[in-house]
């Protein structure tokens, strides 16, 4: 039987394709219920269009970004104890993925009512995390501290990968603008005075430096992410490439804690060409088509 797909030009069959596979990878198997409620459903919104995190959030350089994201996260051992100990990254890393990438798509472009719901959920969960830390004392999910450094490892990778692989970059009013929007999100969430500058999240960003550093568990997330990531192996090689480039946005000081390389000129010439030619490519497949 002839499909849709099948009746379009070569490039343009092949771009649905593989922008299919890319959005279903991403936003799980009901991915689309779910991005048809999340744009279509009427209703006002946290945030209007073309403004600072419709335009972060929106654009293929988040993949770099949530790489770089889940990379510095693990630097807190608290945080990173808590993925271990309750989260599904080893054995249900795409529904781990597809979870969160539908929480950033329903508070930056859903409806309010959708927002409110999902940081309900969110908030649900994290009241129902706790354990013991590394140094034996307890911790729970829902400690404004661990949520701050959540927030501010994310904000940081999504606006880097942004500046640097993004399709509109930000003047420095468009980057201030996105980190106020997302402090909003994070403000209901229970991040006690989150960041509403770029100025403001570089100095929280420093203040938390004494309280990181690469633990066991911080290592071997990273050598399943980087190394044993659940996928089949014709995507292997595009998936190394958007790795290398996440890489390549890390901080210098984090290499030596998570054994991470560090190939300077490498990183700023031909990790850089290939990234920007992988999330071009990504672009290019996801983008909406006649």
């Amino acid at each position: 039987m002839t499909t849709t797909v099948d009746r379009l030009p070569p490039l343009t069959g092949a771009r649905r394709r593989l922008g299919e596979a890319l959005f279903l990878r991403v936003a799980g198997p009901d991915g689309h219920r779910h991005r048809a409620r999340i744009h279509d459903t009427p209703g006002p919104r946290w945030f209007e269009p073309d403004t600072a995190i419709t335009r972060v959030h929106g654009d293929a350089s988040m993949f770099v970004g949530g790489i770089r994201a889940l990379l510095m996260q693990t630097l807190h051992p608290v945080a990173m104890r808590a993925v271990a100990e309750h989260s599904g990254y080893r054995g249900d890393m795409w529904g781990r993925l597809a979870r969160t990438s539908r929480f950033l798509a329903v508070t930056t472009f859903g409806t309010a009512a959708d927002a409110e719901q999902a940081v309900g959920a969110v908030r649900a969960i994290h009241d129902r995390v706790t354990g013991i830390g590394p140094d034996g004392s307890p911790y729970r999910a829902s400690d404004p501290r661990l949520l701050l450094w959540v927030h501010v490892a994310e904000i940081d990778s999504f606006l880097l990968a942004h500046q640097v692989y993004g399709e509109r970059p930000l003047d420095q009013a468009g980057r201030d603008e996105y980190v106020a929007q997302t402090a909003e999100i994070a403000a209901r969430l229970g991040v006690v005075d989150p960041p509403t500058t770029e100025a403001e999240l570089r100095a929280m960003l420093a203040d938390f430096r004494p309280e990181l550093r690469g633990s066991a568990d911080a290592r071997e997330a990273v050598r399943y992410l980087l190394l044993k990531p659940p996928l089949p192996l014709v995507a292997r090689a595009p998936y190394a490439v958007l790795t290398s480039a996440a890489i390549g946005l890390m901080p210098l000081w984090t290499r030596s804690h998570l054994r991470l390389p560090w190939l300077p000129v490498a990183e700023r010439t031909v990790v850089r060409g290939l990234g920007g030619g992988a999330v071009a490519a990504i672009r290019w497949a996801m983008r909406p088509g006649p």
